[in-house]
């Protein structure tokens, strides 16, 4: 991110360490056989924890914002309340999981589109946005990728 703040780095190195757990469940995909499913269930816990953690960075946002408005919590709220919903058909005995993982995975890369739009309010360095579109790009990508698979 920014050379000269070592948070930026440390921020930049986690966040990229943040891809490994996704990458090593789409080489479980890839691997097969007893592995594939596995690799799914854990993509998919792994992509809706992620998501919800965007939903809390979001939620902050609208808390920091001295205008917030009750649209910025409702997004805030929503990724939690998505990857739920997406659960939900496993528990019945439903498709699951490579339809929910696509939804997740689309909706992961698309979410830095939200920091943009609805959380205008909070000035973020360009920096930030690069690593925050790079990672939901990555994460998102990889588990559109396994969804596929």
């Amino acid at each position: 991110m920014d050379d000269e703040n070592p948070a930026s780095a440390w921020a930049a190195r986690f966040g990229y360490a943040g891809l490994l757990p996704q990458a090593v469940f789409l080489a479980m995909v890839l691997a097969g056989d007893g592995l594939r499913w596995v690799g799914q269930a854990g993509s998919f816990a792994y992509a809706a924890l992620i998501f919800s953690f965007v939903g809390g960075l979001w939620w902050g946002q609208a808390m920091a914002a001295p205008t917030a408005r009750a649209s910025q919590f409702g997004l805030a709220v929503a990724p939690s309340l998505i990857g739920l919903a997406c659960f939900m058909p496993w528990v019945w005995g439903l498709a699951w999981p490579a339809p929910y993982l696509a939804v997740l995975g689309a909706l992961l890369a698309l979410s830095p589109l939200i920091d943009r739009l609805a959380f205008d309010t909070v000035k973020q360095a360009a920096a930030w946005h690069r690593l925050r579109l790079r990672l939901s790009l990555g994460l998102g990508l990889m588990t559109v990728l396994i969804a596929i698979l």
